[in-house]
């Protein structure tokens, strides 16, 4: 197993307090690796600590085989980034503002330019203002800036913030391009779990600056199992009799609607049951477990309700 970047018990501190603890990542070359977390998480902080904008108060970060210290810098030629909102100068137009960029870094190949800008969708825009520009091409430009040295690695901080379903659509194809065509690694935070799902090869799941877990998108989905879902009068109740009576593994996703999963009976002993219980039943589902209730559970030890969407 080929890992491009890894951290060993990486720890950071601002205060007494730590922001970041014992952090153990291994991010394998080529892969795509979603980043998920709540805000105040620590997401931003870890990504900052990789292009040693931020140093760890502890712990040892190796990417390529080369373990980061304070002063290492010559790394990061192959590492491109996209850390918050991204600044151009908006009088400039996108061929513009990258001339400037490599002008600044030393590069020399200005026909890159044109390479990265129809890689990231520009191409036919060029000539364009950036103040011209939406969200969405703001970020194709942020990206054609990191990529433009042809960097094997990229840090992306929730790229898709902001972005309209379509764009969100672009970009994960782009993503995808990069890692596909290019061979990019590229390691990607976001808010929206539904599109780590859909690009993501491995996830880690960053909670209160600790890495509570590390898993492949396919290990993932075997523990994936079906689930039931149920709409009834009283959860509470319904709860306590399916456990008792059936085993199952019964969670109160909702005010109304409870989600069971370890099922060993068929749904209709479990709902007749309910029913002769005195527990009316508006709803019942069988689907698959999504990302974002796996992670919704996993950050909350396993107690879910509405609001918890909303993080």
């Amino acid at each position: 197993m080929t890992y491009i970047i890894q951290t060993h018990q990486l720890t950071k501190r601002f205060t007494l307090d730590p922001v970041i603890t014992n952090v153990n990542m291994n991010i394998k070359e080529g892969e795509i690796y979603g980043f998920l977390g709540p805000n105040g998480a620590g997401k931003t902080t870890i990504m900052k600590m990789i292009l040693n904008l931020v140093k760890p108060t502890s712990g040892e970060i190796i990417i390529q085989n080369e373990q980061i210290t304070k002063d290492s810098y010559h790394y990061l030629k192959d590492i491109g980034s996209l850390i918050e909102y991204p600044v151009f100068y908006d009088n400039l137009t996108a061929y513009q503002n990258l001339q400037l960029h490599c002008a600044y870094i030393g590069y020399k190949d200005h026909n890159r330019i044109v390479k990265v800008l129809e890689i990231v969708g520009l191409r036919e825009i060029e000539k364009k203002k950036v103040k011209e520009f939406s969200l969405g091409m703001r970020q194709r430009l942020a990206i054609a800036r990191a990529i433009v040295t042809k960097p094997k690695i990229l840090i992306l901080d929730e790229p898709v913030n902001g972005l309209d379903p379509i764009g969100i659509k672009e970009m994960r194809e782009l993503f995808i391009k990069l890692k596909k065509q290019y061979g990019m690694t590229i390691i990607i935070s976001s808010h929206i779990v539904s599109e780590i799902e859909s690009i993501a090869d491995t996830i880690g799941i960053l909670h209160h600056g600790k890495l509570i877990e590390e898993i492949t998108m396919t290990e993932l989905r075997k523990l994936q199992q079906p689930m039931i879902e149920m709409v009834v009068s009283d959860t509470d109740k319904a709860k306590r009799l399916l456990e008792e009576a059936f085993g199952a593994k019964v969670q109160i996703f909702s005010e109304k609607t409870l989600q069971i999963t370890k099922i060993n009976e068929k749904t209709t002993s479990m709902t007749k049951h309910l029913i002769l219980n005195g527990v009316d039943i508006e709803k019942v589902e069988i689907r698959q477990q999504t990302l974002e209730e796996y992670f919704v559970r996993r950050i909350n030890g396993g107690i879910t309700n509405a609001a918890d969407h909303e993080a």
